[in-house]
């Protein structure tokens, strides 16, 4: 039994051809839906899954093609994050049979496929699957540094194996250790789940972050682009708590918080308590902000605020965030940007140990803060828009 399903999203189709390959059925994928329309009248597939909210061609116009201009009663099922019920009592006019909303379970799917067109005739079709399908694609970058023995757990895998729509890439920041070689094993069989960004030289996590997100922001199919650090301080069940917040809201920049509360799991050393108290103040001041932590590791940004955010090069190897918020202050004026910055207090953060920043870069950096609110002094930023080849990095 053939399938052919439609989106614009690769991190939604690769997961959904899978899963249902594993169901027993013949699964064509397309991101493309002028290709789509023409791999449909091609392979006369049983079944047709399409998303409605694509780039270039609706779905609603890929069924008006089935439907009206090939008079055809194929099977169609609708996957898409579009709830608006005058778009599902459309599709319904124009004859779909099924709409699905996301995010959903594999199971659920290929449960409603099964109802539609009935098991395919193998063996083995007792599957059961864990993996979700989201409604939004979601670029992670990690730095890394000397990371050889943090990157052997299987936590990264583990969560996108389960999890559609995330791609991790790893950037080795002038690594001396096996870091770079790990990391290729990671991403072996997984190439486009996982990308992995080879720093040459030791730049330090300011650089290695920002490379990394230019580099993700050529990637067209996400929505959101985000940092974590590869201790898992914060996991990455707690930052898609980030993503959830951001993709309901107007926030351009959901920041992690490791504020101590009732009900969540926070651990740091008391005197690195003393210092970050220290240092936070100092960074309020500065921003114009009540900021309760700018410093964790942990964000997630719209793909519209990259350029303010990461094209210059920063001041810092370790305050840069200091430094998102002050351009975000100046291109779009204080007030507006209170805005747009969103702080959400993490259930999770456990200091891990080996953390590369010692207590006297923690010294160091209150020098260095002295230098952003000096570098940051104007009132305003210009920062123009750039196409998708000017943000590639070298």
């Amino acid at each position: 039994m053939k399938i052919l399903a439609i989106d614009d999203q690769q991190l939604v189709l690769l997961p959904l051809q899978k899963g249902l390959e594993e169901f027993g059925y013949e699964v064509i994928i397309e991101t493309d839906a002028f290709k789509a329309i023409g791999h449909y009248n091609s392979i006369n597939p049983d079944l047709v899954i399409v998303d409605i909210n694509m780039q270039t061609v609706s779905g609603l116009d890929v069924i008006k093609h089935i439907r009206n201009t090939k008079n055809s009663q194929t099977p169609i099922m609708v996957l898409s994050s579009n709830t608006k019920d005058e778009t599902i009592i459309e599709g319904f006019e124009l004859g779909i049979n099924d709409y699905m909303k996301k995010p959903l379970s594999l199971n659920e799917i290929s449960a409603r496929v099964k109802r539609l067109i009935g098991a395919p005739e193998v063996k083995n079709t007792i599957v059961k699957s864990d993996v979700i399908i989201q409604q939004r694609c979601v670029g992670v970058v990690i730095p890394c540094y000397n990371e050889e023995e943090r990157l052997l757990s299987t936590k990264f895998t583990d969560y996108i194996n389960k999890n559609s729509g995330y791609h991790l890439c790893f950037v080795n920041d002038g690594s001396n250790d096996k870091t770079l070689k790990i990391l290729k094993e990671l991403q072996k069989g997984r190439e486009d789940f996982i990308t992995v960004y080879d720093c040459k030289e030791n730049k330090g996590k300011a650089e290695a972050v920002r490379v990394g997100m230019l580099h993700m922001a050529t990637k067209e199919d996400l929505d959101y682009l985000g940092f974590l650090d590869a201790d898992l301080s914060t996991d990455l069940a707690d930052f898609d708590d980030l993503v959830k917040t951001i993709e309901h809201s107007e926030f351009k920049i959901v920041s992690g918080s490791r504020i101590s509360r009732m009900g969540a799991n926070i651990t740091k050393g008391s005197a690195r308590k003393v210092i970050s108290l220290t240092i936070n103040f100092i960074i309020t001041k500065i921003l114009s902000m009540d900021f309760k932590d700018t410093q964790c590791g942990a964000k997630i940004f719209h793909k519209d605020v990259i350029n303010i955010a990461f094209k210059k090069e920063f001041v810092t190897k370790w305050i840069f965030d200091v430094e998102i918020f002050k351009r975000m202050t100046q291109y779009y004026g204080l007030k507006k940007a209170k805005k747009m910055l969103c702080e959400q207090p993490l259930k999770r953060w456990i200091h891990a140990d080996g953390s590369k920043l010692t207590m006297k870069d923690s010294i160091k950096i209150i020098g260095q803060l002295a230098q952003i609110a000096w570098v940051y002094r104007s009132k305003k930023i210009k920062v123009k828009s750039f196409t998708q080849s000017e943000l590639k990095v070298v």
